[in-house]
């Protein structure tokens, strides 16, 4: 808890003072006692109460002077709020892969699901866009809070050959750039402190194979750490061999001479062709993890593995807490006075109770009872 006017903290001086008050006046009732030979006489006269009673007055009052101090200091909390102008760029993998059945009904259905309740469980929070990438990397829709229009290109993928990677870092980067000015595209010359903070935007990449496209991903991953954009990596699927099924919409082809039809991998499907000094995965339907983490690791952002929907639909739920909260200070100036004030009128309204005159009953009159 932080203070917007500390030196209103000197207030709490005048509790000593409240304390000595107290104290000299009941040093003056002790002297101005008459002294009686009975002690009956006594309790007769003034009403009986016990220490505590005696006590509790004064403490509710000098903790309520206590409370109003604290408030006049403008007391503020820091707590964790959803961010709205954070950036979640969603780079999926569409390459041929995807269409595995080891995640049921098969691996891009799956995906579909989770980042479209993923998209609608932020809505009013960050803005959100699409980049799906196989060979290349293209910008499905741009940073919106518009949760149908994301929804609705999600259920327009299909797949296609190759996994350019470090393309749909670099073309996430670039998305961001065009909304949030802090961020320059890439290509430019960056020059970023260490230790610096990170930006509110972030890249979270879904891939279930290894790199064999374009530019290297570790490559890409530096330049989205000197921009200070973190890149949260999932890698998704098993390293179960399954057959490969994708309805007609989600069957882009995978390239390549010779391709088989909905059911092969074609020529170029997932290959090693590791242009760009890409990965190298030996299993095409593997996701290359110790390279995930490496990016994760290099940006500051985290690797996440999921083998199933509901592994996949878990992570996805774990990362806003990484980077659409942030921390808001809020005043609470009204609570301690409103606190301050009801421990005084009890202090007050107690006294009273307790002091009140007590009277004793009459003699009873003849005939009444």
């Amino acid at each position: 808890m932080s203070f917007s006017v500390p030196w209103a903290l000197l207030a709490l001086l005048i509790l000593p003072l409240v304390f000595a008050v107290w104290w000299l006046t009941r040093r003056r009732r002790r002297r101005a006692v008459v002294r009686v030979t009975s002690i009956a006489l006594v309790r007769a006269a003034v009403p009986g109460r016990s220490n505590w009673r005696r006590r509790v007055p004064p403490a509710l009052l000098a903790l309520g002077l206590a409370v109003l101090a604290v408030g006049a200091a403008r007391p503020q909390a820091t707590v964790p709020v959803p961010s709205s102008s954070a950036t979640i760029m969603l780079a999926l993998d569409v390459s041929g892969s995807m269409c595995s059945t080891d995640v049921k009904p098969n691996r891009i259905t799956a995906a579909e699901q989770a980042a479209a309740d993923f998209i609608k469980s932020q809505t009013g929070g960050p803005r959100i866009g699409l980049v799906a990438f196989a060979s290349t990397a293209v910008v499905l829709v741009r940073p919106t809070t518009d949760s149908r229009q994301l929804t609705n290109a999600l259920g327009g993928l299909s797949t296609s050959f190759g996994t350019a990677i470090g393309e749909g870092i670099l073309t996430s980067l670039d998305a961001i750039a065009q909304v949030d000015p802090s961020v320059p595209p890439t290509g430019a010359a960056v020059s970023r402190t260490r230790g610096a903070a990170y930006a509110d935007d972030v890249i979270v990449v879904l891939t279930d194979g290894s790199n064999n496209r374009g530019i290297d991903p570790q490559n890409a991953a530096k330049q989205a750490a000197g921009r200070g954009v973190r890149v949260f990596t999932i890698g998704y699927g098993t390293d179960s061999p399954a057959p490969l099924a994708c309805s007609s919409d989600q069957f882009g082809g995978f390239g390549g001479g010779g391709g088989t039809g909905g059911g092969g991998l074609g020529g170029g499907g997932f290959g090693g062709q590791a242009g760009g000094g890409g990965f190298s995965g030996s299993n095409p339907l593997e996701a290359d993890y110790a390279a995930l983490m490496h990016i994760s690791k290099t940006t500051g952002g985290t690797f996440y593995r999921a083998q199933d929907a509901s592994q996949l639909s878990r992570a996805l739920a774990r990362l806003p807490a990484a980077f659409t909260i942030v921390r808001k200070h809020v005043d609470l100036a009204t609570w301690f006075a409103a606190g301050g004030g009801l421990l005084i009128a009890a202090a007050v309204a107690l006294s009273l109770w307790w002091d009140r005159t007590r009277r004793r009953p009459g003699p009873v009159a003849p005939g009444k009872h």
